[in-house]
């Protein structure tokens, strides 16, 4: 069903109103998510905590969207998603402004915290709703367009956080709600009903969801290796600075240009690489993006001058902004009943793979020379995932929509015996 819900006024949305207005929310969002670590020093001399101790107002965002993530895409499948979406985005610009009047550590734990909870009901329900808004060959478009609001908002948050908080520690917190509202407003005003998909009677409860889920074989695969290829790359995503620093004697500036570049070149592809995935289809466009990341992340530490690594760098930050609406497409595509908690599950293989590979990469830069233990543990990272998505069948064409049916029917009939 493509495009098949009205307004409030009675006129489906266009593709380019629901890819915008998700560019929107997910920007608003990402943008929250990078904005306290430039404010971290000021914050800890503010509420007089140690610089250590100041480092859980950022991992209280992350633990509440990640944690929460596993109930709100159960929750929210057997719910129409505009009104979780409006509740959640109006509990985050609330807990976003009230960390604006944080008056302590605690305070500003609790307020990041349930700022994180509210995120995690808002993304599910945008990346849920694209494929039931707009049209399939627009399908994969719009979640680059979305995907690109988040690769801008890890851009601009940091350096955006450092300008306003010049003013006063406040003031980003009150600019992000206020952003928020805004968009909230947009979404009130364009954003359709998308009843739930699933069938009268069918058990909406948490574990019953994901043993529906994952008693398919296919897409059990495709999230592991969604987890194993997040863990490859975000190893290397995470220590690109220090590399750069310790090898290359690059400033705390030049290192924050540099990784601005980098994601900018990730939402470059994001927003205007569904031309080429249309032309050469979903599974040459994985092919060619395994194929260059596992070249160029094993001979980036062999650059000879700091040029020629940035290039191989931004290379892979391209092929990384291209990858990413292909992976959601994939994984939303295994089901229509359940698409929130998808995309809560590959949101969770996301915080996972960040959190595996920063533990892992700390020591692989500290044992090894340059950035080869790095770069090393993510080519054998891409292969892993490589090999499971080659098993799965990630990298061949999609049988044509009668052969499906047949195979599909066929697939029925036998679990009916």
């Amino acid at each position: 069903m493509t495009q098949a819900h009205s307004t409030r006024h009675g006129r489906a949305p266009s593709s380019a109103v629901v890819a915008w207005s998700a560019f929107a929310t997910m920007f608003v969002i990402g943008t929250d998510t990078f904005l306290v670590a430039p404010l971290l020093p000021t914050l800890a001399e503010e509420f007089d905590v140690p610089a250590g101790v100041s480092g859980w107002m950022v991992s209280a965002y992350a633990l509440g969207f990640a944690v929460f993530a596993l109930v709100a895409g159960p929750l929210s499948d057997g719910r129409d998603r505009r009104g979780v979406l409006l509740l959640g985005f109006a509990g985050f610009t609330v807990a976003t402004a009230l960390c604006a009047a944080a008056q302590g550590l605690w305070s500003m734990i609790l307020f990041r915290f349930l700022a994180g909870v509210c995120a995690a009901l808002v993304t599910p329900q945008i990346w849920a709703s694209i494929p039931v808004l707009v049209a399939p060959d627009s399908t994969v478009r719009t979640m680059g367009v979305a995907g690109a609001g988040m690769s801008i908002s890890q851009v601009v948050g940091v350096p955006v956080g450092g300008w306003l908080a010049a003013v006063s520690w406040h003031v980003p917190f009150l600019v992000v709600a206020g952003l928020s509202g805004i968009a909230w407003l947009l979404l009130f005003r364009v954003f359709p009903s998308v009843p739930s998909a699933r069938a009268a009677g069918e058990d909406t409860g948490i574990l019953g969801t994901y043993a529906r889920l994952f008693r398919s074989a296919t897409f059990t695969w495709y999230l592991l290796g969604y987890l194993v290829y997040q863990t490859g790359v975000f190893e290397t995503f995470s220590f690109i600075g220090s590399w750069l620093h310790r090898d290359f004697g690059l400033g705390v500036g030049a290192v924050g240009a540099s990784m601005a570049a980098l994601g900018a070149g990730m939402a470059a592809t994001s927003l205007f690489g569904s031309r080429l995935i249309r032309r050469i289809g979903e599974h040459r466009t994985l092919r060619l993006v395994f194929v260059v990341l596992v070249v160029v992340y094993a001979g980036v530490p062999f650059a000879p001058n700091l040029g020629l690594a940035l290039t191989g760098l931004a290379l892979a930050s391209a092929m990384l902004g291209l990858a990413y609406p292909v992976f959601m497409n994939m994984l939303l595509s295994r089901t229509t009943a359940s698409r929130g908690t998808v995309s809560s599950l590959s949101t969770t293989a996301l915080y996972a793979g960040t959190t595996i590979g920063g533990l892992v990469g700390g020591v692989l830069l500290t044992e090894f020379d340059g950035f080869q233990g790095v770069a090393g543990f993510t080519v054998l990272a891409l292969l892993v995932a490589a090999a499971i998505f080659a098993a799965a069948g990630a990298f061949r064409a999609p049988e044509p929509v009668a052969a499906a049916a047949r195979k599909s029917s066929a697939e029925a009939d036998t679990t009916a015996v």
